[in-house]
């Protein structure tokens, strides 16, 4: 990791002149299977409860009696910002996008200075993909708060959706300086130095997010894919047994460790993979090609594990 820390000087001066690609493979299996990584691991869940840059930390379940707790809360106190930001935290978790909106927009009306709510909204207008008002507010909410470290990793994520690498990276690596045991921090910077083709680098931040996270299927699928791009199929086939028992109904994991086990020269296995991808997503093209290419046989049965 120290080796890996002291070389990102070198990248960040060529990352000036890089422009944003897809990560590149060896093969166009890889390829796809990579940009579809990119494209949908920005955190290491899709449900918002689980990021660690704005409301959604966990903090509260989502429970309809929850919600009418927190309900009963701001009927009681309804100049109190706080009681609109936490309810509106619980709609987010929920799903609910606009009733959060509405929650966090009368806390931030009550209280233009509330920082995490800025942040906070910011997050829905991600999750909608509302990027320049996401990064509006991420922006709001650092020049309330300097030292506000969710806030710089929401928007080094927007930074990176957007294609802006050289901010992301500054944003990440504030984030993490304020806060070195944020696993999500290290796991959005391996996938930006995933994007840029610096895999060691990817890799070590990704294990880093495994320490802080190992319960977390995305990191291992990550670093599972620069490890195929590195040609090292043996370490990814690893990482997605990992990923698989982890995130048992991700067609996406299971396709990829199909192609790890397709390069050890394992078919069985390969075949047994794709198979299971198909059971959860029959119309994925990239399992079905998966399939079809180790010479799969529909109702046969094939060994996973």
């Amino acid at each position: 990791m120290r080796q890996a820390a002291v070389a990102r000087s070198h990248w960040r001066r060529r990352l000036r002149a890089a422009p944003s690609r897809a990560l590149a493979a060896s093969t166009v299996a890889l390829t796809a299977l990579a940009a579809v990584a990119l494209a949908g691991c920005a955190t290491l869940s899709d449900q918002p409860s689980s990021e660690d840059d704005g409301p959604y930390r966990g903090l509260y379940a989502t429970s309809r009696s929850n919600l009418m707790s927190l309900s009963e809360v701001v009927e009681r106190h309804p100049e109190d910002p706080q009681a609109y930001n936490m309810r509106g935290s619980v709609f987010g978790e929920a799903g609910r996008g606009e009733l959060a909106l509405a929650d966090f927009n009368k806390a931030i009306s009550l209280d233009p200075n509330y920082a995490q709510a800025y942040a906070n909204r910011a997050l829905v207008y991600r999750n909608s993909n509302r990027l320049d008002l996401a990064l509006a507010d991420y922006n709001k909410a650092l020049a309330i708060d300097p030292g506000y470290a969710p806030a710089y990793l929401g928007r080094g994520i927007v930074y990176r959706q957007q294609g802006r690498a050289m901010p992301a990276l500054n944003d990440f690596n504030k984030a993490i300086a304020l806060k070195p045991d944020n696993a999500q921090a290290y796991y959005n910077r391996g996938l930006l130095y995933q994007n840029q083709h610096q895999h060691p680098f990817a890799i070590d931040d990704f294990s880093t997010a495994i320490g802080l996270a190992s319960q977390k299927g995305e990191p291992y699928l990550a670093r599972a894919l620069s490890y195929l791009a590195m040609g090292d199929a043996k370490s990814a086939a690893s990482d997605l047994d990992q990923a698989v028992q982890i995130e048992p109904q991700s067609a996406q994991a299971w396709t990829s460790r199909g192609l790890a086990y397709e390069r050890l020269g394992q078919k069985d296995k390969a075949a047994g993979s794709y198979a299971k991808a198909l059971n959860i997503n029959d119309k994925y093209a990239l399992a079905r090609a998966g399939f079809d290419r180790v010479g799969g046989q529909i109702g046969q049965s094939y060994q996973t594990f």
